[in-house]
């Protein structure tokens, strides 16, 4: 599968192709968050979560290990597990059930859920290049393939 680089500059950019993203998915998928403390995972992921439409504070996970959403129709899960000790944890949390049935999750620091985690449509990759962002979009499905297809006409 084709994999896209993009670059994005501000944090405005970063929401508002996270905005896209999350009309894109139609709110469905899952994908994976990789990038360094302050990279903008969150900022990408609250971009998605206010593109489908939600309208309330979109916090960090990082304490709670997964923040829901429902927004209309539409379930959002967005999971942070940076401060998950043993990627175990994630079968007493139920892990599966937030990945059946129709909803988007956005996974930030998905290898800390290793062996945990179902295979992710898509994963982006986050680096810093001065002054913003590089974000290499790796499909890993179909429909990733097609987000990332559609994103690289947008944003290129």
């Amino acid at each position: 599968m084709q994999e896209v680089t993009l670059y994005l500059e501000g944090e405005d950019a970063m929401a508002a192709f996270g905005a896209r993203l999350g009309l894109l998915t139609g709110g469905e998928g899952t994908l994976f968050l990789n990038g360094d403390l302050g990279m903008g995972k969150t900022t990408l992921s609250r971009g998605m979560i206010r593109g489908l439409g939600h309208h309330g504070p979109v916090k960090s996970p990082t304490f709670t290990l997964v923040e829901p959403y429902e927004i209309g129709s539409v379930r959002v899960f967005h999971f942070d597990l940076y401060r998950l000790a043993d990627p175990e944890e994630l079968e007493y949390m139920g892990i599966r059930d937030y990945f059946e049935g129709a909803a988007l999750c956005l996974v930030e620091w998905p290898e800390k859920g290793h062996g945990f985690l179902p295979k992710p449509d898509m994963v982006i990759n986050i680096s810093a290049q001065t002054p913003g962002r590089s974000l290499q979009l790796a499909p890993c499905s179909a429909v990733g393939e097609a987000w990332a297809a559609e994103l690289a006409t947008e944003f290129m």
